[in-house]
């Protein structure tokens, strides 16, 4: 069913809203016959009928292979068009940069990636318009006019990161100052969009993932510092100033004015360190998350620390929202994300705590293309989905 908030309507004038409602039913769903869509949404036949051949027409549906059933006209299935639409989202990292195009359906159909040892607003702007120049220029000119804008997903505040960076101060301070999103629209005729890059990923999820989850969920991120997301009934809650759940922040112990945090024993930068600390390369993290090579009892010893970080986090998170599962996603190779969730699994499982339900843990579903994909669905989002942050429930 759909929540209240997405209903449908039968007004002539609310054509925009439903057109969106049954293309986030389709994303959600996958192929559905018009009767289908129909009995979901509760709006009319006819007015399906319209909205379903104006989709077509605009090229943003397809059909698919008529299904017969015992009586009557076979019906016919209708899925997205993966070339009705196109979008390109741009991941700022502490340590990289990853530009995506993707199409209608969420498939990768180019990237650019480029490592750093900090970002700087001038090589931001320079490095989106060159990727983007690259990647427009592999599409045919009727696919470059379905390019329905950039989604930059990058860390809000970065002037206050430069010692973890290991630049000074001095060197961040630009941020303050410019507007990266702004800078790379003069160059486009595309509208750009900008989110905290914890919530962009965990937002990635919800477009993009699998469906088998919870409307209410915990999403941890693992980078250079880790980050998370909160999704309360099928909708990413970012807060007042759009950076709510700041998992990061967490604190995990207090001993006179020091607070030791979860970004402390869970981020890449706490693993980057102790790789350099015996001259090992930190630099080999940042360059392809699918395959590592970190000495077993380096990558043992951070695992421990960032799993039981994780576990003491999911429990006190869940003493003030009653969520039924953690998600735990990063820019890591599976086997390590794997190890990662079952033993922060089971730390959570052997936890002795009365009067909370303890939450499931799982992997995300995107890897570590997350941030650069919920990028790329901010323009989605507001073009063709009913809402920016509201979804179907199923």
């Amino acid at each position: 069913m759909l929540t209240a908030a997405v209903r449908g309507s039968n007004q002539s004038g609310m054509r925009a809203h439903n057109e969106r409602l049954v293309l986030t039913l389709l994303r959600q769903r996958g192929p559905l016959a018009k009767a289908n869509i129909a009995r979901t949404t509760g709006l009319s036949a006819q007015t399906v009928s319209v909205i379903m051949r104006a989709l077509e027409r605009d090229g943003l549906l397809t059909r698919g292979e008529p299904q017969r059933g015992r009586v009557g006209q076979p019906s016919v299935p209708m899925a997205l068009a993966a070339d009705g639409a196109y979008f390109l989202g741009l991941k700022v990292g502490r340590r990289s940069l990853d530009l995506v195009l993707i199409d209608f359906v969420g498939r990768v159909e180019g990237r650019v990636h480029i490592t750093h040892k900090f970002p700087t607003p001038e090589g931001v702007v320079r490095f989106a318009n060159s990727a983007i120049d690259q990647l427009l220029g592999q599409l045919t000119a009727p696919q470059r006019a379905r390019v329905s804008g950039l989604g930059i997903a990058i860390p809000f505040q970065l002037w206050d990161w430069a010692k973890p960076l290991g630049v000074k101060p001095g060197e961040l301070a630009e941020w303050r100052d410019r507007d990266v999103a702004r800078e790379i629209a003069e160059n486009w005729d595309f509208p750009v969009y900008l989110k905290n890059d914890a919530s962009a990923a965990c937002g990635a999820e919800l477009v993009f993932g699998e469906k088998d989850r919870p409307s209410d969920f915990l999403y941890f991120f693992i980078g250079f510092f880790v980050g998370g997301g909160l999704v309360v009934d099928n909708a990413l809650y970012t807060g007042r100033t759009g950076n709510a759940a700041a998992l990061g922040s967490i604190p995990l112990g207090m001993s006179g004015s020091q607070t030791r945090q979860l970004v402390d024993v869970a981020s890449l930068a706490s693993l980057e360190n102790a790789l350099i600390a015996v001259g090992g390369n930190g630099d080999m993290i940042w360059e392809n998350p699918k395959s590592w090579s970190v000495p077993d009892a380096i990558l043992d010893r951070w695992m421990d620390e960032a799993c039981e970080g994780l576990a003491y986090a999911i429990l006190s998170a869940v003493c003030l929202i009653d969520f039924p599962q953690a998600m735990i996603d990063g820019w890591l190779p599976d086997d390590i994300r794997a190890e990662i969730v079952k033993r922060t699994r089971d730390r959570v499982a052997t936890a002795n705590l009365a009067g909370i339900a303890t939450p499931d843990v799982r992997s995300g579903t995107i890897g570590s293309d997350a941030r650069s994909l919920g990028a790329a669905s901010l323009p989605l989002s507001e073009r063709f989905l009913v809402d920016k942050d509201a979804f179907l429930m199923r």
